[in-house]
């Protein structure tokens, strides 16, 4: 179980801190949840405690992590289905597994296809929700601020080497 104060992952939303625990009674059935703030985005997110294992929220990562992360953006080989729907079904589980290491991929390939190509609308979308889930664990791990944060990934990823942060 987690403890407030901990920097926590929320697969498909992004990291945030635990700012309390408190139980609610929704509809005649109570339950505690943590209350989680999103540095970025700046809202809160109540999780059922007792859905903890089954949504997959887990510590963020340490600076090594990152580092790993960091290195994986800037290797610009991809290697996605040119088949749209096959891609998007790959990136969603990637997405879903909340993995830094899957999520990394799915931004880098994404954002390297739409300077190439462009995407789809739902590409777009998951392109978007991925760099935000990413750019919210650099903050909490690296303390930067957002715009940080996102100068980082969008540098890394589009010349192809490393950077630092």
């Amino acid at each position: 179980m987690f403890n407030i104060g901990d920097k926590v992952v929320y697969p498909m939303h992004g990291a945030g801190i635990i700012e309390s625990i408190e139980e609610k009674e929704i509809l005649g059935d109570k339950q505690k949840y943590y209350v989680m703030r999103m540095p970025v985005g700046d809202m809160k997110v109540m999780i059922p405690m007792t859905q903890v294992d089954n949504i997959g929220l887990r510590q963020v990562v340490d600076e090594q992590t990152i580092t790993e992360v960091i290195d994986r953006l800037a290797n610009s080989a991809t290697d996605l289905s040119s088949n749209w729907n096959r891609r998007y079904r790959a990136n969603l589980d990637k997405m879903k597994s909340g993995d830094i290491h899957d999520i990394a991929d799915v931004v880098r390939c994404l954002a390297l296809r739409d300077r190439e190509k462009g995407l789809s609308t739902g590409e777009s979308k998951m392109l978007d929700n991925a760099r935000q889930i990413l750019i919210s664990e650099l903050v909490l791990v690296k303390g930067m601020d957002e715009s940080q944060a996102t100068g980082l990934l969008d540098k890394t990823i589009f010349s192809g080497s490393k950077a630092s942060g």
